[in-house]
Order: structure tokens, then C-alpha cells, then sequence
């Protein structure tokens, strides 16, 4: 079997295996912020003022390390220094984020890993997890129970017992209005909200986001709920690898039951403090009573696609999250290529281990083989193929074949991660 002649191909697939291989270090024991309002606009559920959930002034001494050692310390990690322009003024958020979202590479974070309230925000896992489940066009009549064990206040959209709706109705009021109503529907059309729950947080651990536990599939304020900025992130970026979530996250306006409805994030729908910011994408805001405000969101300028992730900002003013979140997005667009990143976004775990099948694969296939070790795994298996003779050399041959495919399988989360978000863009309504 000759070599394959795409060499530049046969060394994506390589450093694919190889940035794939990282591991993952332990999370931290929980912690969550200390009760505080806002006067941002409000997206996700509220939450009743009983809530039992334990407060936290400062971020425990020890977090997980995910993605890099530095991404476990307490305070602002950032390399400066070397034409890298200083961080914006006026970051009051508890913890933040923000990164390269093709590329993976934090450029800058404060308290990555600090596990907090995360609001509405944590219905992108809820979406990362159930869109692939249903078709658009499936529909649902409502029924009572579907809607019952919603919390008190929940932000809604307006679902009513006994009216049908389509999947794509129902995503849209989770996106636009932070609906828990839909989200409770479409929890009732998974098998109910603790079945849903079970699989949010099955898909969390299959993304490693260990700072994460699910109690309630919508967000809504759950003592033992929580999140962090890098979960969340690693959230959002899953998420925008499929076409119905870019689609959704980025919608403006819409219909929902003949009435029109508007994006409550305002860097992407404009407020009258805040401008539509530019490049923005979607993704997901949330806003409750122990959470404060959180957001996530993705913007591209200049072939740039960033991801900045927001949570609890202290100055309590109005659309204070966006606000933070532009400074940093700005400061991130300006600082994407020439900042040495303090860590990384980690792959989900089937893309580790399926990197991880094709070394021994090529380790087999050299031990028959005389050709020396000249580079990876992939390159590895490939030299050995070309020493093989008679039926030896093919079988060898369909071995490193096979090794390949699940090479590929792995690195796809890598090798197919440039998502058409300015294309989105282009498609978007303007305000």
C-alpha cells in the first residue's frame, strides 16, 4: 500500500493525535457565590429567595486544572508583555473567559474554574444534548404535565396545554426567550426532566466539563447546581459545531404563537446602552438570583472566531454583563495571535480516545516492520505499510488503514472545527 501523497493532510492527523492525548486533571469540591441581584437584562429562570444554595465570597484555593495549571489558579491569568495590549479596565465578574474558539487556546481568564450558579447559560448543554435527538419538524401537544415541577418566577415564552408545537418552535423559545416552559416540554418528549438531567450530565462528562453538576435541566437556581466559565465555554463551542444551534443562538427575532419575540441578549439584539456588537453570534445569557448575571457569547471579525464566557459581574448596572463581555471580546480580537495562551479548551473524551487506538495500532504495525520510528503515530503506521511484502504487507496495510479511520473519527472534533459562523452573519437580520 503506498503512502498517501496529501502530506500536509497526513500531518493534520498527526498533531490532531497528539494535542488529542491530553489529560485531564481532577476537579475542585464545589463552591457557589455568594447571593447578589442585578439590574441586567434578565433571561433565565428566577429563582425563589430561599434558595438554599451555599454562598462563596472568593474562589476556593484549590480548582480543577483542566486545560492547564495556570487555568487552577486563583485571580487573573494573562501573559503580557511583547506588543500584547493590557486587559480592559473595569472586569468585575466573578470568573471569565476568554478564548480562540478554533484554535481552543485561552488567551486570558480569571477564575476559570470556579464553580458557580450558571443560570440560564447551562441550556446550552440542555441543547447540545437534545437537538441531535429530535427533527425540526417533529411535533408535540402539550399537556399539563409536561409543565409541572417549573420553578416559581421561570422566565417563560408562553407555551400553552393543549396547543401542538414543532421542535423548532420549541428551540426558538429556549434561545430567544430562555423559555423554561419549552425547556420543560421538550425534557417531557426525552422522557421526562430527571431522565433529561441524567443525560445532560452524561454529556458534560463526556465533553470533561468536571466543574459542572445538573440538577435542573433549564438553569433554574438548585442548591448543588453549578457551572463554571471554562464548562461553559466548553459548552458553547461544542454546540456551535451543529447547524441548528448556530441557527438558534443567532436568531434575532421571530414568531411564536403569531406573536413576535425578540433575543434577550443584547449584543446581539442591541439595547439602549448597548450596541449590537459587531461579529457577534449568539450564543446564551441567563440572569438569576444567586447566579446573578452570566453569558457566553461568540463573535468572528477578520477570520477570527473568539468565545468569551462572563459570570456574576459585580458592578451592578445596567446590561452590565454585555457590557464586560464586549470589553473583553475587543481585547481578545486584538490580542488573538500575538498573546501566548495560559491554556486550553480541552476535546470531548470519545476524540481522546479514539486518538488513542491508532498508536498501538502503528506500534503493532512497527514491530513488523524494520523502518525506524520517524514521527507520530500516523506517520508511524504509514512508513510501516510501505515495508510490508505479499499477503504480510496487506495485512498491515489494512490495519494502519482501519488505524486511520479511527484517526480520523478522533481528530474530527479538530480537523472539521471551522465552523461557517461569518457566513451566519452574513445571513443574520440586522436590528
Amino acid at each position: 500500500m503506498p503512502a498517501p501523497k496529501n502530506t500536509a493532510r497526513r500531518a493534520l492527523l498527526v498533531a490532531s493525535a497528539t494535542l488529542l492525548s491530553l489529560s485531564a486533571a481532577a476537579p475542585a469540591a464545589l463552591a457557589a457565590p455568594t447571593p447578589s441581584a442585578t439590574a441586567s437584562a434578565t433571561s433565565g429562570a428566577n429563582s425563589p429567595a430561599n434558595s438554599s444554595a451555599t454562598s462563596a465570597a472568593s474562589p476556593p484555593a484549590t480548582m480543577s486544572t483542566l486545560g492547564g495549571a495556570r487555568l487552577g489558579l486563583t485571580g487573573t491569568q494573562v501573559n503580557l508583555g511583547g506588543g500584547v495590549p493590557v486587559l480592559p479596565e473595569g472586569l468585575t465578574a466573578k470568573s471569565w473567559i476568554v478564548a480562540d474558539a478554533e484554535s481552543g487556546q485561552v488567551l486570558a481568564a480569571h477564575n476559570a474554574h470556579w464553580r458557580l450558579p450558571p443560570a440560564s447559560t447551562l441550556k446550552m448543554l440542555l441543547a447540545d444534548t437534545l437537538l441531535p435527538r429530535f427533527p425540526k419538524t417533529t411535533k408535540h401537544k402539550v399537556v399539563a404535565a409536561d409543565l409541572k415541577g417549573m420553578g416559581a418566577g421561570s422566565s417563560v415564552v408562553g407555551i400553552k396545554t393543549g396547543h401542538t408545537y414543532t421542535v423548532h418552535d420549541l428551540w426558538l423559545g429556549v434561545f430567544l426567550r430562555s423559555g423554561n416552559d419549552a425547556v420543560h416540554v421538550l425534557s417531557a418528549m426525552n422522557g421526562g426532566v430527571p431522565q433529561t438531567v441524567e443525560d445532560m450530565q452524561a454529556h458534560a462528562d463526556e465533553l470533561q466539563a468536571g466543574d459542572t453538576h445538573v440538577v435542573s435541566p433549564d438553569g433554574y437556581d438548585e442548591p448543588g447546581q453549578v457551572s463554571s466559565a471554562y464548562d461553559l465555554t466548553l459548552f458553547a463551542r461544542s454546540g456551535l459545531q451543529k447547524k441548528d444551534f448556530r441557527d438558534y443562538c443567532s436568531t434575532v427575532r421571530a414568531t411564536f404563537e403569531s406573536k413576535p419575540i425578540q433575543n434577550t441578549d443584547r449584543l446581539l439584539s442591541g439595547d439602549t446602552d448597548v450596541p449590537v456588537y459587531q461579529g457577534i453570534a449568539g450564543v446564551k445569557n441567563g440572569n438569576t438570583t444567586h447566579a446573578g448575571a452570566t453569558y457566553t457569547g461568540v463573535a468572528e471579525r477578520n477570520g477570527k472566531v473568539l468565545l468569551v464566557t462572563m459570570m456574576n459581574p459585580q458592578k451592578h448596572e445596567h446590561n452590565e454583563v454585555y457590557k464586560e463581555s464586549a470589553k473583553l471580546l475587543d481585547w481578545g480580537f486584538q490580542a488573538d495571535g500575538k498573546v501566548t495562551p495560559v491554556g486550553e479548551l480541552v476535546p470531548p473524551l470519545n476524540a481522546v480516545q479514539a486518538s488513542a487506538q491508532p498508536s498501538a495500532d502503528a506500534t503493532s504495525g512497527a514491530s513488523a516492520s524494520t523502518t525506524p520510528r520517524t514521527g507520530g503515530a500516523g506517520s508511524t503506521a504509514v512508513a510501516s505499510a510501505t515495508t510490508g511484502h505479499g499477503s504480510r504487507g496487506i495485512g498491515i496495510a489494512l490495519a494502519v488503514a482501519a488505524g486511520l479511520l479511527v484517526l480520523l473519527a478522533g481528530g474530527a472534533f479538530l480537523v472539521n472545527r471551522r465552523w461557517p459562523l461569518p457566513d451566519l452573519m452574513r445571513r443574520r437580520p440586522r436590528p
